[in-house]
């Protein structure tokens, strides 16, 4: 008989059977392939769309960043002098020449190059009835831009054709710039007669712009309207424009004087900017501005005195430093999320060898070799999570169309290799038997962890985050993680000895179900199950992401939002036309809007001086207010913090009046009998320093010198300071609301309430949060965080369902003593809950710590939108918030696995009895 089991015994060595094991194995236990299959899609899939949403988040806050600065800045501009034979067609050949010069990483915007030709200088118009702001004329310029005909309507008249006609250009004027300077079709604008060989244009036609604010139109001097400018020659300002010329009049530009320059201005398509390729294309525009594509270029369009400007390398410079600076931020939530999924891959298979355990020692018991078992459980892992992995994959690249796949099929392959061995490496750990020492060896890898966390926390504390241009920083990706992975392994250290306590003390109770779920949570689901120390790590690490980085969003919104009320002096202001006031209508009704806690009127003269005793003086700015609102208006504000008690009037009418004081202004030394300050209108009064402040919530980010001075007190001896130039107000206030309220009482009714600047805090936070690089980041982040709360979940689930068949048995043995289902449930939830507090209490700590500890290195500017102080303060509510919602979701979803355990395992353990 042994030598016909011989040939038995050498099939099993080697591995071999005689039905095709693999497959009769997965088609044994359907269910647990299927899961199998689906945690290894979902986790492939959230690792090969990671990289995907990366690109396209970064791709879009490039493309709305760099379409912000508007068309000219994003634009290469070319000029030179014109050839002596100038022409159309010379200079439609110099923008094909220039358009075929686009890199690989560029191109030119749809809307196409815009060219021309324009005079440098302009002439002043001599013609009497034009109409002047002062002594000085109206100035013109002659422009020829190709194309203008398709980007405006004509009103009257005919467009320029033909070159000179008795000394005179034919021009098409704006019929804006025209109504405003008083010209009219036939009007021939002379030159002024001090100007030699004088030329004069005739306007031939009068057009309107389709679009004022069409791109066609960006960087041209003036051809939509008569512009208002002045100079140190004009302190007053004067009317300026352009007149349209046709091509035929290219020749007689030289006639105008001052000289002529050819133009070309191509818009750089910024929507198809990458920004993983932006170094590149920097690399490519810098040589189209000066560098060999730019040679080139002079060559074959021959200007030698072709020059090319561009403001894009400064623009992509910062766009990159941008990018880089929320890079660190950005990676902290995928990092967590991805910590938790690998903790539940390794889970998965834990739980998965410790089911067949049983299984795989008979077959290596009865002659089958570990190389040859562990390559049958590879071929399972291979039929199970490589379709899966694929199909995710897939999945991914058609529903986030990107334009990189080396990372997504990096980053795929890296989960599917975790993923893909997990199984049967621990099963290869299970067959080589138990080793000896384990304890220790379990002390020095704690040791390791505790030492490389400390290390990695001094290391961020004493450096900071990467310096700006090296992107992540992977020091503080790793010290959150390291934190995670201490405060585990510690509360895993410290959670059995608790519970243990627990249930000690439940046992001197009349109670009994709540001393048999804390006393078997304390030894574990059964004497055969290993400490629980995986699903308390992917718990823990859920928790200390999502507290850690909520407590980082909600330092960016509060940051955001003091910025937002520092900028506009509070949560609204109003502020009048100059030489003008707020109508004390408005300031009466403004103040009783629902959500206006404090509103008042403030009188603002930026023309004021303070008189030293040396009779020096300081421009400086006075700001009239009431006291107490002006005090709660600068405390909500964070900028000029004050006693409203100080500004109390002391002394008689003559005495000087108590001020608030800048800083700057502290060191001036007060003339005889207190400070003398000069009003704009000419009035003097006394005033003395009854505080010094950081500034003024009037005037935010401003450094000149202030003193604000007492309404009350002041408006008895100057009272044109009882109307306000200014309203500010603190509390839930609408800008719509406001402008409505300004045309419903205000003078000139909705035209005239257009005239009055009005901001609020709420309008200025959301433009701030409208970047789409922080909302990328955030929503990364969000959706990192979903993803880690639902792996963490299906740990516990995983453990749940492992230790279900125990368990339904225990309660079918104590169904039959009498125990109720409810009091089941209460048993389940007895047993299953101290892991779930545990991590929930260690996952807040360990947040905690992780703000405390690498908070003061983190600059929020990027995430802001606006410069703060560097460092994350630690608030509890974000931290609380995460460790009781997920709490709360592991409780219910054990309440879930209790019913379903209950209706169906019980029954079928009291119907078969136990047969273990």
């Amino acid at each position: 008989m042994s030598s016909d089991r011989a040939p038995e015994r050498r099939r099993a060595a080697r591995g071999d059977a005689g039905a095709p094991w693999v497959g009769t194995r997965l088609r044994a236990t359907p269910l647990a392939t299927l899961l199998t299959a689906a945690l290894a899609f979902v986790a492939v899939f959230l690792a090969a769309a990671l990289p995907r949403a990366v690109d396209r988040g970064a791709d879009r806050a490039l493309a709305s960043y760099l379409e912000r600065q508007g068309p000219g800045p994003t634009s290469l501009i070319a000029t030179a002098k014109p050839p002596p034979e100038q022409s159309l067609t010379a200079l439609s050949s110099v923008a094909k020449v220039l358009g075929s010069g686009a890199g690989p990483g560029f191109s030119v915007a749809g809307s196409g190059p815009v060219y021309g030709s324009a005079t440098l200088k302009y002439r002043a118009m001599s013609n009497p009835e034009l109409t002047r702001t002062s002594e000085a004329p109206p100035l013109l310029r002659l422009l020829y831009a190709h194309g203008a005909t398709t980007h405006a309507r004509l009103d009257s008249g005919h467009w320029p054709s033909g070159s000179l006609v008795d000394g005179r250009v034919p021009v098409a004027l704006s019929k804006s710039a025209a109504d405003t300077l008083g010209a009219k079709l036939g009007t021939v604008l002379n030159t002024a007669s001090d100007v030699a060989d004088p030329i004069g244009a005739e306007v031939v036609g009068l057009y309107t712009p389709l679009d004022p604010a069409d791109p066609f139109w960006t960087d041209l001097p003036c051809p939509t309207q008569a512009c208002a400018v002045s100079n140190d020659e004009y302190p007053v300002a004067y009317w300026t424009t352009a007149a349209l010329t046709g091509p035929e009049a290219l020749p007689a530009l030289q006639n105008w004087g001052g000289g002529v320059q050819d133009f070309w201005r191509l818009p750089v398509d910024t929507a198809a900017l990458r920004a993983d390729r932006l170094a590149a294309t920097a690399k490519e525009i810098a040589s189209y501005v000066a560098g060999p594509t730019a040679n080139e270029l002079s060559r074959r369009s021959g200007r030698s005195d072709l020059l090319i400007t561009s403001e894009l390398p400064r623009l992509f410079a910062q766009a990159q430093a941008r990018r880089q600076a929320a890079a660190p931020l950005t990676a902290i939530g995928p990092a967590g999320a991805g910590g938790v999924a690998l903790v539940v891959l390794l889970l998965a298979a834990a739980l998965t060898a410790d089911r067949r355990a049983a299984e795989l020692r008979l077959l290596h018991a009865r002659g089958g070799s570990r190389r040859g078992i562990i390559g049958r459980l590879l071929g399972e892992s291979a039929l199970t999570v490589l379709p899966a992995a694929a199909l995710a994959t897939t999945l991914a690249v058609l529903l986030l169309p990107a334009h990189r796949q080396a990372p997504t099929l990096l980053a795929a392959g890296a989960v599917t290799l975790v993923a893909l061995p997990a199984f049967p490496v621990r099963a290869f750990a299970l067959l080589s038997g138990p080793r000896g020492a384990a304890p220790r060896r379990r002390l020095v890898v704690e040791a390791l962890v505790a030492a490389a966390t400390v290390a990695a926390v001094l290391e961020v504390r004493r450096r900071g985050v990467a310096p700006a241009g090296a992107g992540a920083d992977p020091l503080l990706i790793a010290a959150p993680l390291l934190l995670v992975l201490s405060a585990a392994l510690l509360t895993a250290r410290l959670q059995p000895p608790c519970v243990r306590l627990l249930s000690r003390l439940a046992g001197r109770g009349r109670g009994l179900i709540g001393f048999l779920g804390l006393a078997r949570a304390a030894q574990g689901s059964s004497a055969r199950s290993r400490p629980p120390v995986l699903p308390l790590v992917a718990l823990l690490a859920a928790v200390t992401t999502g507290g850690f980085g909520a407590t980082v969003l909600a330092e960016v919104a509060d940051a955001r939002h003091q910025v937002a009320r520092a900028f506009v002096g509070g949560d609204a202001q109003v502020a009048a036309p100059p030489g003008e006031s707020v109508p004390e209508a408005f300031t009466k009704a403004a103040g009783a809007l629902p959500g206006v806690r404090t509103s008042l009127g403030v009188w603002r003269d930026s023309t004021s001086f303070l008189i030293d005793a040396d009779r020096s003086s300081t421009r400086i700015t006075v700001l009239v207010a009431e006291p107490a609102a002006y005090a709660e208006l600068a405390r909500t504000a964070g900028r000029g913090a004050f006693d409203a008690a100080l500004l109390a009037p002391t002394g008689g009418p003559d005495a000087p009046l108590p001020a608030l004081f800048s800083k700057d202004l502290a060191a001036h030394g007060p003339a005889e009998g207190g400070y003398l300050l000069r009003l704009g209108n000419g009035r003097e009064l006394r005033a003395r320093v009854a505080a010094v402040v950081d500034g003024s919530p009037v005037q935010p980010g401003s450094g000149a010198a202030t003193v604000v001075l007492p309404a009350g007190p002041l408006t008895a001896r100057v009272p044109e300071t009882a109307r306000p130039t200014h309203w500010f107000a603190v509390g839930t206030v609408e800008t719509d609301r406001l402008r409505g309220l300004l045309a419903e009482v205000g003078p000139g009714g909705r035209a005239g309430a257009e005239r009055y600047l009005v901001r609020t805090s709420s309008e200025r936070d959301a433009e701030l949060a409208s970047d789409p690089l922080q909302a990328s980041a955030e929503r990364l982040f969000w959706v990192s965080l979903a993803g880690a709360a639902g792996f963490a979940l299906l740990a516990v689930l995983l453990t749940l369902v492992r230790a279900a068949p125990e368990r339904a048995a225990l309660l079918a043995r104590l169904r039959t003593m009498g125990l109720r289902p409810r009091q089941g449930v209460a048993l389940i939830l007895a047993e299953s809950l101290p892991l779930t507090v545990a991590a929930a209490v260690g996952g807040a700590v360990a947040a905690a710590c992780a703000t405390a500890l690498l908070g003061p290195a983190v600059d929020l500017t990027t995430m802001v939108g606006a410069l703060v102080p560097t460092g994350v303060r630690l608030t509890a509510r974000p931290v609380l918030t995460q460790a009781l919602g997920l709490t709360a979701l592991v409780a219910l979803a054990v309440l879930a696995e209790a019913a379903w355990a209950g209706r169906r395992q019980i029954t079928t353990e009291l119907r078969a009895g136990d047969g273990r």
